[in-house]
Parts: structure tokens; sequence; C-alpha cells
């Protein structure tokens, strides 16, 4: 481009700006009705000394008013107008008409009704020129005429498939949103299952103790507990729902997310409310992503509490985690009482697990153990980008003996 070239870009840009802020502004009958006035101004002052062809012009350009909402039938209507001028015998400006009712067949009806309306069109041409085309000029006449007419198809044709793509962008765009809200709606509930669940247990364990205790001390220690988990529910609440209010969201942020350094806080949380909890680090947990150890502490949270309570007074658990370059391995196990039938319960808290388990493209087993007790057994693999639509799971899901954190209650009592 010459330099003279972009000064004239740069000014035609906002007027460009300017003229698709206004078509989005003036409503789509406005612009036909002032195309029709536009139109009509050119054209309808060279014949109005004759009041036949002021009458068919303005049957050629006023059914442009509707081309958006009735295409073919203003198609066939300014066709109709134009075959009355070629009986009559006169050509008329108003005839461009014709090109502006099949661009809007093109623009805005199917594939059918515009091979139609070019069939007509083509007829059209054809007639004119059989009368009006000088001798000699018949098929040049013919061949412009024509490729006026295909420029006005193309254009449609053009349009036609611009709007279709927009629409599709637009139907994709909600689809994607429809999916995200989908996956957070997931998220949130597995994060409240766990938190609630957790919590709730300890609480209600913690509760059902102290009115055993030997001391006033022992149940005041015990009430301090209660209130402790019952804050920290709440914080974890209003972080997995983002609702920080604006005095406290530095005080909320602060608190990292719970990971492989608080296990060992939930295992001495699990001892205080009854349940013996041995804990066992394996390699150097400091290259896992947060995410991951997030993930583990909620698989070893979840199965924590369903050993809290289902399984009897005596019952301890054993955590078991190791961590590799590129592979972490989570396993709780318990020694409880052989589980039967009757606690054959499945909800959310398995499908919770297998999720997060999924996410990391890894694996999940749980299920009864051969001489009694239980075990869920996780693998996340660190290399795998989080997505809650792949990886692989295996559980125990139909088992007999599976147990689940809706299941029935137990004398967790310590």
């Amino acid at each position: 481009m010459t330099p003279l070239g972009v000064p004239a870009l740069a000014s035609a840009r906002p007027t460009t700006t300017l003229l698709r802020a206004g078509a989005r502004v003036v409503p789509p009958e406005v612009r036909d009705a002032l195309l029709v006035t536009a139109l009509g101004v050119a054209t309808l002052p060279t014949v109005a000394a004759d009041p036949a062809a002021v009458a068919v012009s303005s049957g050629l350009l006023l059914p442009l008013t509707w081309r958006r909402r009735a295409p073919w039938a203003v198609f066939c209507a300014v066709a109709a107008a134009a075959f009355v001028q070629w009986l009559m015998g006169c050509q008329l400006p108003a005839e461009i008409a014709l090109l502006v009712a099949l661009y809007s067949v093109a623009a805005y009806t199917t594939r059918v009704r515009l091979l139609s309306a070019c069939l007509v069109m083509e007829g059209g041409i054809l007639l004119a020129c059989q009368r009006w085309a000088t001798e000699g000029r018949f098929l040049s006449t013919a061949v412009a005429l024509s490729a006026f007419a295909a420029a006005a198809a193309s254009l449609g044709v053009n349009t036609h498939s611009l709007r279709e793509r927009a629409a599709r962008l637009q139907r994709d765009r909600d689809q994607q949103a429809r999916l995200a809200v989908a996956e957070e709606r997931s998220r949130i509930t597995r994060e409240m299952h766990d938190i609630v669940t957790h919590n709730l247990s300890v609480m209600v364990a913690l509760a059902d103790s102290a009115p055993y205790a030997r001391s006033a001390e022992a149940s005041s220690a015990a009430l301090r507990q209660i209130s402790g988990t019952g804050r920290q529910a709440l914080t974890d609440m209003r972080r997995a729902l983002h609702l920080l209010r604006t005095e406290e969201p530095d005080t909320l942020l602060r608190q990292p997310l719970p990971g492989l350094a608080q296990l060992e806080t939930l295992a001495e949380q699990m001892r205080r409310a009854g349940l013996p909890t041995r804990l066992e680090v394996e390699g150097d947990p400091a290259p896992v992503p947060v995410t991951a150890q997030l993930t583990v502490y909620r698989l070893v949270q979840e199965a924590l509490t369903n050993t809290l309570k289902h399984t009897p007074r005596g019952t301890s658990a054993r955590i078991t985690v190791q961590c590799r370059t590129d592979t972490v391995t989570v396993v709780v196990t318990d020694d409880g009482p052989p589980s039967g039938k009757a606690d054959t319960v499945a909800g959310l808290g398995l499908r919770s697990m297998r999720e997060r388990a999924a996410a990391h493209g890894g694996t999940l087993r749980a299920g009864p153990l051969p001489g009694g007790g239980w075990e869920v057994a996780a693998r996340l693999d660190l290399g795998h980008e989080a997505d809650p639509g792949h990886g692989e799971s295996v559980s125990h899901e139909a088992d007999p003996g599976y147990r689940e954190s809706v299941g029935h209650e137990a004398d967790v009592t310590p």
C-alpha cells in the first residue's frame, strides 16, 4: 500500500465502526424502509410524468419493505411487477429491486428457494434481452445481466453463511458456559460434601463422648474441639463458595488450601474423635502440585469419615502416602470387622472420590479387605492435566460390602 493509502485506511476505520454501530441501533424494518425511500427518490422522478410507470415502479419497490420477514413472497411480488412492466413494454430504473429481492432470498431463505428464484430471474433476463437488447447484442447483454444477478445471489449466500456461523458460535459459547457452570456446580458439590460430612461426623463423635468424659477438663477440651471444628467448617465452606466478606478476604485467603502438610492435623482430629489414626508419608511432598495435594487430602478425609461413622469402638486406621516424581499413591485402611450385605449403600462419597481421582488421570479402589477391614487406594498421575471428564477409575461401587458415608450409623464413642 502506498503511504497515501495509510491515512485513508485510518480514516475509513472510524467510519466503518460508526456505520456498524448505527446498523445495530436502527431496527431492520426501519433500515428497509429507508432503503425503499432512497430507491424511490432515485428512480421515481424520472418517470413522474407517466402514472402507469409510477404505479409499476411502486410495485417494484414497496414490497422490499418486508424483504427480511418474507423474502420469498417479496421476490414473487417484485417478479410479478417486473412481468407487468415487460408486458407494458417499458424499461424502468426501479428494476434494480429485482437484485435486492434476489439477494434477500439468498440471505434469508433456503437453497431450494434460491434456486427457484435464480431460475425465475434468468427467465426474466432472457425475456428482457429478447425485447430490449440491441441487434447483435443479445448474448452479451444476457451475460452482463446474469453476472449482476449472480453477484447479488453470491453476496446473499455469503451473508447467509456468516449469519449461520455467528449463530453456531453463539450456541457453542452458550454450551461452553453451561458446561462451565455444571463443572463448577460439581466441584462445589464435592467440596461441600467432603467438608460437611467430615466435620459433622467429627462434631457428633465429640459431642457423644463429652458426657462420658472422666473430668471437667476433658469435657471442656471436647467442647473446644467441637467449636474449632465448626469454625474450620465455616471457613472451608466460605472458601468453596467464594463468599468472602469485604472486611475479611485477606484473613481467609492467607489460610492455605488443605494439603499433605495438613494430614497430620487431620489424623490428630480423628484421634480426638475416637479413631486411632497412624500417618506415614514416603518421599518428598514439596514437588506435588497444590491441586493434587488437595485431592489427596479430600480422599483421606472422606475415607476416615466413613471409618469413623461405620466402625465400632476399637477400630484403628492407617494412612500411607507415597510421593514420587510423576505419581502420588495414597492408601487408607482400617481394621474394622468384615462388612456384610446389610451395609450396602452407594452414595455421593464414592462418586466424589472417583471424580477427584479421575481429574488427575488416576485410579481409585474402594472395598473390603480379605481378613476384615476396609481399604481405599488411589493413584494420581502428576503429569496429567486436570480434567474432570477424563481419567480412569476403578471402584467397588457394586460390591456387596461397599460402605458409604450415607449408610447406617454406628457407635463411635471413644
